[in-house]
């Protein structure tokens, strides 16, 4: 095991040892999990949670559904998630390609290969980099490493990342120092935006983080 996969897993350990597991994503189903990641876009879970509680109480959490009904009936449903017009379009749009390629048979998402997969979601508009990583992991159980803001944030913060990094070479990052285990890319994705919303935020509450003493300043990418 080279330093830095020794380091991401120090990080991990004390991570879950504080925080515990996160179980993420919730849903009891693969389109359950899809619809939840798109109305978690930029808001908290708690409001994509009650958005997809209302779609799921109307039974409306199919692909039919989501392509049939009326842009505003959709939009009061999703409301609570926040940025209502933006996510009624992307659910349809998602919809649209479920309908496309798959004929509805959302489970046969799970049998395309990573690479095919991530292609065909990027190229629905209103889907990017994050929320199609979300997507492979969590909706299709691909193991594929999820970063966002607050990964950014928290390897600035420890020495294991610069601001110049794009979301692809933090990505590699992981995928090159980590065992490929979808439950663990679940977990330590969970923990880190956990600690990114309780902790490592834009004024840290170091004292309190699971990482307060966890240093590696003097880490270089080239380690």
């Amino acid at each position: 095991m080279t330093s830095t996969a020794q380091r991401l897993r120090e990080m991990y350990d004390r991570l879950m040892t504080g925080l515990g597991p996160q179980n993420w994503w919730p849903g009891d189903n693969t389109l359950e999990i899809l619809v939840g990641i798109i109305l978690a876009q930029n808001t908290r879970w708690p409001n994509a949670q009650k958005a997809l509680a209302d779609l799921k109480q109307a039974n409306l959490l199919s692909v039919t559904a989501l392509l049939d009904l009326p842009d505003e009936r959709l939009a009061a449903l999703v409301e609570p998630a926040g940025h209502v017009n933006l996510k009624v379009r992307r659910l349809k749009n998602l919809a649209a390609y479920l309908r496309e390629r798959f004929e509805d048979d959302v489970e046969s998402l799970k049998e395309r290969p990573i690479a095919t997969l991530r292609e065909e979601l990027l190229a629905i508009k209103g889907i990017g980099l994050e929320t199609v990583d979300l997507i492979l992991l969590y909706a299709c159980q691909k193991p594929v490493f999820v970063v966002d803001a607050a990964t950014f944030r928290i390897l600035q913060r420890h020495g294991l990342a610069d601001e110049a990094m794009t979301y692809d070479e933090l990505l590699s990052f992981f995928m090159d120092h980590l065992p490929h285990e979808v439950l663990l890319f679940k977990e330590f994705h969970a923990l880190i935006a956990r600690t990114g919303r309780e902790f490592c935020r834009k004024q840290p509450l170091c004292e309190q983080c699971p990482l307060c003493d966890w240093g590696h300043r003097n880490f270089t990418t080239e380690d």
